[in-house]
């Protein structure tokens, strides 16, 4: 099946890829960090959470194992087809309109706030703000402040198998290499990653703008919303409420 991808996005290596350029298995087999552990701590027990952009369920998943309810939002398919337990929705998120539906906790992880299209963005936080309760609030993943510099740099993890396996190859982990994080005009890099695994590589390129805290706080505010605090000394991860 043909996808029409998203202007400055690219995808390769095997299986589905998706119109931001992200590949369903390569998500399949990352393992997810203490990101549910902070989401648990910053919201009450048991809420309903509305999750943007869920892909394949990394955190959907761990988060429904915690005792939380989770519609999964995302725009491509074959991501929601590896989510259980929750309701899915797919849907771009800057165009989601649940009529009438507000949660407990509306969630745009995956750095998903620095999409390289302002209008994009501004849609992205304004779906935040249309279905967050009154007394609910909304969790952002920031990216970290040297995302964009000391290029090329890498990083290894561990990996998680899908189901069935990896055949002969070693699942022990595998290597993140941010390569480049080129200008491509009004303040947006094109930035280009690859993972490389025992038996699989697969690479995404994608549009980023840099936001420092005070622009990440205009953006907020544009959609009425505002801090209600950094729940990270990086402040990488963010509490955000209804102005």
């Amino acid at each position: 099946m043909t996808i029409e991808m998203r202007e400055g996005y690219e995808g390769t290596g095997p299986g589905a890829i998706t119109p931001d350029g992200c590949a369903v298995e390569l998500y399949s087999r990352l393992s997810v960090g203490d990101e549910p552990d902070i989401i648990a701590g910053a919201v009450p027990a048991g809420a309903h959470i509305l999750e943007l952009g869920s892909g394949v369920g990394r955190m959907t998943h761990p988060l429904l194992e915690r005792g939380f309810t989770v519609t999964a939002v995302d725009e491509s398919a074959e991501m929601l087809e590896r989510v259980r337990g929750a309701r899915t929705i797919c849907s771009p998120i800057e165009t989601l309109g649940l009529a009438g539906e507000k949660f407990d906790v509306v969630m745009l992880a995956s750095f998903l706030v620095h999409n390289g299209d302002d209008e994009v963005r501004r849609g992205m936080l304004d779906a935040c703000r249309s279905h967050v309760a009154d007394d609910g609030c909304v969790l952002i993943q920031r990216e970290g402040e040297d995302y964009h510099t000391n290029l090329p740099r890498e990083r290894s993890e561990m990996g998680v198998p899908p189901a069935g396996g990896w055949g002969r190859q070693d699942p022990s982990g595998f290597t993140i290499r941010m390569l480049s994080a080129e200008p491509v005009g009004n303040g947006v890099n094109s930035v280009r990653a690859e993972y490389v695994f025992p038996d699989a590589v697969w690479t995404q390129t994608f549009l980023a703008r840099p936001l420092t805290k005070e622009a990440f706080e205009e953006a907020l505010g544009e959609s009425g919303l505002k801090v209600d605090r950094y729940l990270t000394d990086d402040r990488v991860w963010v509490r955000a409420v209804p102005a």
